[in-house]
């Protein structure tokens, strides 16, 4: 049977909340740099009924990217991509954090956008602490969006960056930027592309962030945000169904904070 083709880059709590919510009647098309956590999840997956293809990838790598890519293309046509790969600074350097949440980003965009269908969209799992730094200049803006995607992490200003915890904020900011800039060629092929920016989610990510030594920050983040609670994978799950489904068709290019309100009360100030 032809089927059209949800790929979930990334297969932590979002990812397989997202396959779950968008994958009844789809080929699911899992992918993960991580093998054994990839065949725990698509076998649960298809335990439970889902059509179930999986594929390991670095999402660093072109040829990767690309040969995934294709085989989501050979599977039927592609119409939904959820990229939610990414690494947190608790678990890697500035240089990790920049190859997989920046370099990947880019070519997970360029590959997927030369197959995703009319009418496809994605969404790329960028974050709120995008938001929570200075702006780029307009130069370094230019280059972010437009830089061949191997040019990224050469660029002065990114390869100087040796916090992990600086780097994760500038790499995510880097997401909303060229998810901008890809969605005039998405848009070429009458698809759409956005970010989601999560807040605080209570992924293994997010409490292995917890439990370090910024957590008492992120704890208190939460508690003066809006809804005063942590987020949970299925939040992130219902904003890409909403953006990857009918009634978004006129949205695209940009991001949706999906934070619980942290953002805005950080820059509303303290009451």
């Amino acid at each position: 049977m032809h089927r059209e083709v949800l790929t979930v880059i990334g297969v932590g709590g979002m990812g397989q909340a997202i396959a779950r919510r968008l994958g009844p009647a789809r080929t699911v098309l899992l992918a993960d740099n991580n093998d054994a956590t990839l065949g725990s999840v698509a076998r649960s997956l298809a335990a439970d009924g889902y059509a179930v293809e999986s594929q390991q990838v670095d999402v660093a790598s072109r040829d990767s990217v690309h040969a995934l890519a294709e085989l989501a293309a050979s599977l039927g046509t592609v119409t939904q991509l959820a990229h939610t790969a990414g690494l947190s600074p608790v678990q890697a350097s500035a240089d990790a954090i920049l190859a997989v949440d920046l370099l990947g980003v880019a070519l997970v965009l360029q590959e997927f956008g030369d197959v995703i269908a009319p009418g496809g969209a994605g969404v790329v799992i960028a974050s709120m602490a995008g938001h929570l730094v200075p702006a780029f200049t307009a130069e370094q803006e230019k280059a972010l969006a437009h830089g061949p995607p191997e040019e990224l992490l050469r660029l002065d200003f990114v390869s100087k960056v040796t916090d992990s915890h600086f780097a994760y904020p500038i790499a995510k900011q880097a997401n909303h930027i060229r998810v901008r800039a890809a969605s005039t060629y998405w848009g070429s092929r009458g698809a759409r592309i956005n970010s989601i920016s999560p807040g605080i989610i209570s992924t293994p990510m997010g409490q292995q962030e917890l439990d370090s030594q910024v957590g008492d920050g992120m704890r208190a983040m939460i508690a003066m945000s809006g809804t005063g609670r942590i987020g949970t994978p299925d939040d992130i799950a219902a904003a890409t169904a909403f953006l990857l489904g009918p009634d978004a068709t006129f949205i695209t290019g940009t991001d949706l904070l999906v934070d619980g309100g942290v953002t805005a009360a950080l820059k509303a100030g303290s009451r």
